[in-house]
């Protein structure tokens, strides 16, 4: 959604070659576009979980996609197995446990965005009804351990794989059994990207409870409305979060940029070699090298893709907090986003609700919405009073920016399913929970409740 990248091997001589990546993404109003990125599990039909190889597998899904809907083999290849694809502008990728990734392409409207979503669910489920696999848009695997899960040959994830768990207790959790839905936003100067990455910080906890969506742990009901917030509050403290120490003050890309310096980096690749470096921050890195290595403008995008805030700056600004859902309800997570942010007057009405919540409010509800969705309550006030009145401001930015589809109908009708929820005082997880009842719902019954 931005600018290409500087050469990569390029190395860093100064401050600037840093702050390259934000000002090159910089981009008037009227080019602003979207995307969305939305992540799923792949499931038997009695509940067990996909190979990442074999007949019946995620690499034969991806080799299907390659083979019958145009998207074509590219990044890193393990033995031979693709492990990522591209059509255009958008590509799929893997999670370390073979989650399914569509990285959407940059679009300008919502309804487009829809087109896309439900066309990639459509290509998905006609190469794998066959192999028997179906697709799961929830915040949390409903069936899986750890000792069920395969691990994506990436290099990256070996990394993690050893490292994070060092740094927090859900770490392999977050890696292995979550799944997201996020969208993607433009900005036009340093001003505006703060504007939006302040508001979305703040907005996060509260959509991260609209959006509540993972109720089952290996075959029970666990209560909660999403397990995935819950293991977002313990992964790694240098790198996750809602950065409060960019909540006032002047509004640079030096500052985040001066926090990203700070955090320990997980890996530096040189081609196909991959040099583990993870206690060293990338500020250090950059100052004294790694083992002859020397920093350079790709080790810093790489670095920048680890960062894993619950708002991220890089070429664009990625909202990150919402668990995956069911295909009635993808669409509205850009829509909210788009609304929100994108129209003036809605993003002033958004700083005027939010300004007053401080971090330590917002941090102290997360526990609460992780159990009770928008039942939860944040500064004395329901979270779904909250969430209502940001619903409605999303409403009111789309029906400003006037984007009609082919029946005149604006962008506001994406968020209808989403309205309609917030007005009950209810998170998705609610509906699957009616849909597939009971503390062990057979997988088939969950299946039938929440497949794609």
């Amino acid at each position: 959604m931005a600018a290409d990248a500087p050469d990569a091997a390029r190395p860093i001589e100064s401050m600037d070659d840093l702050l390259v990546p934000f000002f090159a993404s910089e981009k008037p109003r009227g080019a602003w576009q979207i995307g969305t990125e939305a992540e799923k599990f792949g499931v038997f039909a009695d509940g067990a979980t996909l190979p990442f190889e074999g007949e019946r597998s995620v690499a034969t899904v991806l080799a299907r996609l390659a083979e019958r809907h145009g998207w074509v083999p590219e990044g890193e290849f393990v033995g031979g197995t693709v492990i990522a694809l591209r059509r255009g502008r958008a590509s799929i990728t893997l999670e370390p446990a073979g989650q399914l990734e569509l990285s959407g392409a940059p679009l300008d409207t919502i309804h487009e965005t829809r087109v896309e979503l439900l066309g990639h669910l459509a290509e998905v489920r006609a190469v794998s009804a066959d192999l028997g696999i179906r697709w799961l848009g929830l915040g949390f695997h409903p069936f899986a351990s750890h000792a069920d899960l395969p691990w994506v040959p990436k290099l990256r994830y070996g990394v993690m794989r050893e490292y994070l768990p060092t740094k927090g207790r859900f770490a392999l959790d977050m890696m292995r059994r979550t799944c997201t839905v996020q969208a993607n936003l433009d900005y036009a100067s340093a001003d505006d990207a703060f504007r939006k990455l302040r508001v979305a910080l703040r907005a996060q906890p509260i959509v991260s409870a609209m959006f509540a969506n993972s109720p089952w742990v290996e075959g029970r009901a666990t209560g909660e409305r999403s397990r995935r917030v819950h293991v977002w509050t313990s992964v790694d403290p240098d790198r996750q979060g809602l950065l409060p120490q960019l909540w006032e003050g002047p509004a640079s890309y030096e500052r985040y940029v001066e926090w990203a310096l700070d955090v320990p980096m997980f890996l530096v690749k040189r081609g196909s070699t991959l040099h583990r470096n993870t206690g060293q921050t990338f500020r250090d890195y950059w100052e004294n090298g790694f083992e002859g290595l020397r920093a350079t403008i790709g080790d810093w995008d790489t670095h920048l893709n680890t960062l894993f805030p619950e708002a991220r700056l890089k070429r664009t600004l990625e909202v990150r907090g919402a668990d995956a859902q069911g295909a009635d309800l993808l669409v509205a997570l850009p829509a909210f986003w788009k609304g929100l942010l994108y129209d003036e007057t809605s993003l002033a009405g958004a700083e005027g609700l939010l300004g007053a919540l401080d971090f330590e409010s917002l941090e102290a509800a997360r526990p609460a919405i992780g159990d009770r969705g928008l039942g939860a309550t944040l500064v004395e006030r329901p979270v779904a009073a909250w969430a209502s009145e940001l619903v409605t401001l999303a409403r009111e930015g789309l029906a400003r920016l006037g984007n009609l589809d082919c029946e005149g109908r604006d962008e506001t009708h994406h968020l209808e399913a989403l309205e309609a929820l917030v007005a009950k005082g209810e998170s998705p997880a609610c509906e699957a929970l009616r849909r597939a009842p009971g503390a062990s719902p057979s997988p088939e019954a969950v299946l039938d409740a929440v497949a794609l």
